[in-house]
């Protein structure tokens, strides 16, 4: 046990979780108070794309009505590889 005046026992037991770091292992920073994440990973203050950030988003591969016509495509190749199958 240090004998220095501040107490470091909150600290030392908040949680840590989430963020990984560059090595592979996991950030050893404590996560900020109400948020999931460390300061420097994401639980500081106005952190992150602001919320309805339209240049976040570059192509739309993955909006909902993309990922739907991807599902509707691998289902139509599908039905037609079973088809193919049972020509044979």
């Amino acid at each position: 046990m240090s004998d220095h005046a501040r107490s470091t026992g909150p600290m030392l037991a908040s949680p840590r979780r989430g963020a990984k770091i560059r090595s592979g292992g996991s950030c050893r920073s404590p996560a900020v108070r109400g948020k999931r994440r460390c300061r420097m990973h994401g639980g500081a203050p106005k952190s992150g794309a602001p919320r309805g950030n339209h240049n976040a988003r570059k192509h739309g591969r993955f909006t909902r009505d993309a990922i739907a016509e991807r599902k509707q495509i691998q289902a139509l190749l599908a039905d037609a590889r079973k088809l193919l199958q049972e020509m044979k």
